[in-house]
């Protein structure tokens, strides 16, 4: 039991982390002002802080519900608000 829980975190960190990062990669690309490469730019770097902050999210949350629903469900906001942007 305790190694699927692990294997769960590890693959929220992974692949959640890589959902939200990218999400708010477009996002931000698409918001920020000033000329469209710059923003793209800025937006990829702050992904990176993005997705070290959803790697110490998946290890830092008790309840592997609220660590999933807490990376996909932003990620798929996110991600939706950019497509249309």
């Amino acid at each position: 039991m305790a190694r699927w829980a692990m294997l769960s975190r590890v693959s929220a960190a992974v692949l959640g982390g890589y959902a939200l990062a990218s999400a708010g990669a477009v996002l931000l690309g698409a918001l920020l002002p000033g000329p469209r490469a710059e923003a793209v730019l800025a937006g990829a770097q702050a992904s990176f802080a993005l997705y070290t902050a959803t790697v110490v999210l998946a290890f830092a949350v008790h309840d592997l519900r609220r660590v999933w629903l807490g990376l996909l469900l932003p990620a798929l906001a996110m991600a939706t608000v950019g497509f249309y942007l």
